[in-house]
């Protein structure tokens, strides 16, 4: 906060004549039109350019149709998340390991990701300086004052947005973990192998649970496809980012080097995630005589305490006064 007061201050003191602040306000508008027309122009050269044409005109869906103009300008999008990738390749695997673990795993998502952080920044800049031109009531000085403010909502707004979707994806595969445990531990005891039976759990789970179902599903791929069980397990630990997955990767990974039943592995996990689930409804339980205290003080006491003290007020102040109520 006091870095933004240090640079309001200066702007105004660099700008406090009338001519130089014009001459700001210029630049400014100026620098808004370039950033502008290059957007816009890089937007034509994508969608326009010849060869991606002939690209996409070979590139046909089940259908028959043409890639939709929402897809070309998610390529646009994608060319410009190039631009703005991290040079760290540390924060490239954070950023990769959130949108797997929001559910987003193509090879396009980062760039994609990137792509609508840079246009975010420079998009919420420009409707802001709009909305100066437009309303009479913002002036140049409270332009400069918002334009901070636009500009870092613009660039941490995908990221606000993206830990929220893999937050309550997260919950959604920590609710159907147990039931799917439970459908695990049946399928072993039955005969099925790991494979199997991890298999047959995700057609059962399509309806109630379809993100585990997901998750599960991809990983009897990935065995099909010749991945090593082991490797398997702990990609399907990475795209979740569940403790509790990794837990039970960790206990099924011991089993299959010491050679113990699988099936008693699985049931006594499946023991421990309905122990937790059990705990995690009476913590909520617990909390909702703290909260309810907030409505009750609040909303209901106040309504309350005036019907039930209202009229004895009202007959001691006009006692005081020395009148009678009629």
């Amino acid at each position: 906060m006091e870095t933004l007061t240090t640079l309001v201050d200066w702007l105004g003191g660099l700008f406090a004549e009338a001519e130089q602040l014009q001459l700001g306000y210029a630049v400014l508008v100026g620098a808004a039109v370039f950033v502008m027309t290059i957007g816009v122009g890089m937007l034509l050269l994508g969608l326009r350019d010849p060869l991606r044409h002939r690209i996409d005109a070979t590139k046909q869906d089940a259908s028959g149709r043409h890639l939709s103009t929402t897809r070309q300008l998610g390529r646009v999008i994608q060319r410009l998340g190039v631009l703005g990738a991290p040079q760290k390749a540390a924060g490239r695997r954070r950023t990769e390991a959130r949108l797997r673990h929001a559910g987003f795993r193509t090879e396009q998502a980062p760039r994609l990701f990137y792509g609508l952080k840079l246009t975010a920044l420079v998009l919420l800049p420009v409707l802001l300086f709009g909305a100066t031109m437009v309303s009479p009531r913002l002036s140049a000085a409270e332009f400069f004052q918002f334009l901070p403010f636009a500009a870092a909502i613009g660039l941490f707004l995908p990221d606000v947005v993206l830990a929220y979707l893999a937050r309550r994806r997260r919950e959604r595969l920590r609710k159907g973990l147990p039931d799917a445990m439970d459908l695990l531990v049946v399928c072993s005891e039955a005969g099925l192998g790991l494979t199997a039976a991890i298999q047959r759990v995700a057609r059962e789970l399509e309806v109630s649970h379809p993100e585990l179902a997901d998750e599960l599903e991809l990983f009897s791929l990935q065995t099909r496809a010749g991945m090593e069980s082991r490797t398997a397990l702990k990609d399907l630990a990475d795209r979740t980012g569940l403790d509790d997955m990794e837990v039970l990767v960790a206990m099924l990974l011991q089993s299959m080097r010491f050679g113990t039943s699988i099936a008693a592995t699985l049931r006594i996990c499946s023991d421990d995630l309905r122990d937790k689930r059990l705990q995690r409804a009476q913590e909520k339980a617990a909390r909702i005589s703290t909260w309810i205290i907030f409505p009750l003080v609040f909303c209901i006491m106040p309504s309350f305490l005036l019907v039930t003290m209202g009229p004895a007020i009202f007959r001691a102040i006009n006692a005081l006064s020395g009148t009678t109520l009629s």
